[in-house]
């Protein structure tokens, strides 16, 4: 991997003494970037945001990114965080492959050919905060219809959300501590407010968007009061709502369990051995699960919590899941029996018919209700007395995978947000029905990071509770209501108490 790293710095500094342009030029605080024109944008990659987070810039806050001289070479993906890669070189899980460093925190842009303020959307990718890059994206269509889309690496696993007693105490009383990938999402949320006009961009319309780990970022973007006047409007992809209430000392044992497995003295550890440990031995030392947490500094409690004390950040928001999201737990449950009874809400006489049909189905639509769809309908209504609110869900089945699935994956519906089929799709495995509804989803996302509104081809009021309407976005596209309600209040019964609300 070194000799990798070694590769991509000797190609970055033959770039930037590069005396021939063939690209389009822009000039950032930083220095000049060079990039590339298709037929639908104009592209820079791997451009940083912040300094490498290396050194006695691991587990701390961003820095600003340095300076450069000459023109940078922005037309090559950049190297993805530290993550688990596949030995064979193909994509992981979250869609990454090829070179990994520490030195990661960069973004890519894709701008309209011409533009001057256009609306901007940042996308924060998935994969458990453990995996993916932003490079994986491509954001040629959202540029091709006048919107400039910036795409982001963060820190991941336990570089990216870790905690420690040696780094606590060397902290300063008000430090930000623990989640250092959303901090980073938050200083390119900066970095777009100070350099997106340079690419045509308008700082005042920025529309920050993930999937997955990327929804549960943009969640806490909204709890978290730093981030207030970054953006505008937000949208989340299956990106949970209801977070457990994790605390530093919570996700300081779990560093302390990360630092025994790599053979330090567990809570005795210095921050010198700590910072001294390889990044690629980190990043394979995951103990447990990686999100953003409470600090008491940067974020003073859960997203789950803001939202019920009225006290995130109000701005117009898209919510939505998909039908397949059980995709997570795998093709076949070793036993379906336990999986089910880990969701009390199963008991609930609406579950009435799942339970009939067998442990499987009961414990997958438990497993999809209790993690994504009743969570997103309860943030919606949340949010719906403030800023608009949309609801929607995704069920529509590709054509090439009907043969053998009825419902969609989790992260399926990304392809039709992009209108984007992605590397591993040959554009002639795609059939008409599913460009449609990709110009139509796609159109739906467009139009609300213009606007503030998703104004497409299908009728999309804002979510009331009152009414409890969500849009489709099926093989029968349209407005529904009371979708799922009596499951979805059995859910909230449930796991509403566990989550420490603020009482009104």
């Amino acid at each position: 991997m070194r000799r990798a790293i070694a590769f991509i710095a000797g190609l970055a500094a033959i770039a930037l003494g590069s005396a021939a342009l063939a690209g389009p030029v822009v000039r950032i605080e930083s220095g000049q970037v060079e990039g590339e024109t298709t037929e639908r944008a104009r592209m820079f990659r791997n451009i940083p945001y912040a300094a490498p987070p290396v050194g006695p810039l691991r587990w701390a806050p961003p820095a600003p990114a340095p300076a450069w001289e000459g023109v940078r070479d922005a037309t090559q993906n950049g190297p993805s965080c530290p993550q688990p890669m596949n030995a064979n070189g193909a994509p992981n899980v979250g869609g990454a492959n090829g070179p990994v460093s520490e030195d990661c925190l960069q973004l890519n842009v894709f701008a309209p050919l011409a533009a001057e303020k256009a609306p901007v959307m940042v996308w924060i990718h998935g994969g458990s905060h453990t995996m993916g890059a932003g490079w994986v994206y491509d954001g040629q269509a959202f540029a091709r219809d006048g919107v400039v889309v910036v795409t982001i690496n963060y820190r991941l696993g336990p570089l990216g959300y870790f905690a420690h007693p040696a780094l606590t105490r060397a902290a300063g009383p008000e430090a930000p501590l623990g989640s250092y990938g959303l901090m980073d999402q938050i200083a390119a949320l900066e970095w777009v407010k100070r350099n997106i006009a340079a690419f045509g961009g308008d700082p005042d319309n920025v529309t920050v968007f993930g999937e997955s780990a990327g929804g549960v970022s943009v969640l806490h973007l909204l709890a978290t009061p730093k981030a207030k006047g970054l953006f505008h409007k937000a949208i989340v992809q299956s990106g949970l709502g209801w977070f457990p209430p994790d605390d530093l000392k919570a996700v300081e044992a779990r560093g302390i369990a990360v630092a025994e497995k790599l053979g330090l003295p567990g809570a005795e550890a210095s921050l010198e051995q700590l910072r001294a440990l390889p990044a690629e031995d980190v990043a394979a030392a995951a103990v447990g699960t990686y999100s953003p947490f409470p600090d008491g500094r940067l974020l003073t409690e859960t997203a789950t919590q803001a939202f019920a004390a009225g006290r995130e950040i109000d701005v117009p928001l898209i919510i939505g899941w998909n039908s397949g999201e059980d995709s997570l737990m795998g093709m076949k449950l070793a036993d379906p029996a336990a999986a089910a009874a880990r969701f009390p809400a199963t008991k609930d006489p609406a579950y009435a018919d799942e339970a009939a049909a067998g442990g499987e189905r009961l414990a997958r639509a438990a497993f999809t209700d209790a993690v994504f769809g009743a969570p997103a309908r309860w943030v919606a209504r949340e949010a719906a007395d403030g800023a608009p609110a949309y609801l929607y869900h995704f069920s529509y089945v590709g054509g090439r995978f009907r043969p053998f699935l009825t419902t969609a994956a989790h992260a399926a519906e990304i392809q039709y947000v992009f209108e984007y089929w992605g590397r591993r799709t040959p554009e002639s495995a795609i059939t008409d029905e599913d460009r449609a509804l990709a110009g139509l989803m796609h159109a739906c996302w467009t139009a609300f990071a213009k606007t503030g509104a998703p104004a497409c081809e299908v009728p999309w009021p804002a979510y009331a509770p009152d009414e409890d309407e969500l849009v489709e976005f099926g093989s029968e596209t349209g407005l529904r209501a009371g979708f799922r309600d009596a499951e979805f209040d059995a859910q909230e019964a449930v796991a509403l108490p566990t989550l420490a609300l603020p009482t009104n």
